[in-house]
């Protein structure tokens, strides 16, 4: 969706609501969005938003604007599920298999076979977590920039 048009969706949907939010971009790459209740502000991902459909942008404002009317601390609970369902939001998890992704940049595979995509490259020797707790380097990975 372009964001022009996502920004006029998101402020209209927190003032439908009743509001006196703020709105913004972040530049987050796995989440969608967030409620930000510090700063009483809602950012929506500026690389995933311009990947995502109308409708995708709409629930997704619609998630976090449950979030904002319930207050911090419910989480996914019942609470939250209950406003959700409330505003038209679906309370079942926005991004999934489904939801479209940023490509991160750097990727590596440990002896396993087990897949690792990063967004920066790790400055430290690192190993899969998903074989070892602890740094093994019979599990290190060697980090390849996509394409190379």
């Amino acid at each position: 969706m372009e964001l022009e048009a996502a920004r006029d969706l998101a402020t209209t949907l927190i003032a439908r609501h009743g509001l006196d939010w703020g709105f913004g971009w972040d530049h987050a790459r796995r989440r969608a969005g967030q409620a930000n209740f510090t700063l009483r502000r809602i950012t929506l991902s500026k690389h995933l938003t311009t990947l995502c459909s109308e409708e995708q942008v709409r629930q997704t404002v619609l998630h976090e604007i449950a979030h904002a009317l319930v207050g911090p601390g419910h989480g996914h609970g019942a609470v939250w599920k209950r406003m959700a369902h409330r505003i038209g939001a679906d309370s079942s998890r926005v991004t999934g298999p489904d939801f479209p992704r940023v490509a991160a940049p750097w990727r590596a595979t440990c002896s396993a076979g087990h897949t690792h995509e990063r967004f920066r490259l790790p400055k430290g020797t690192v190993s899969c977590g998903y074989c070892s707790r602890s740094y093994s380097t019979k599990h290190a990975l060697s980090w390849v920039r996509a394409g190379e």
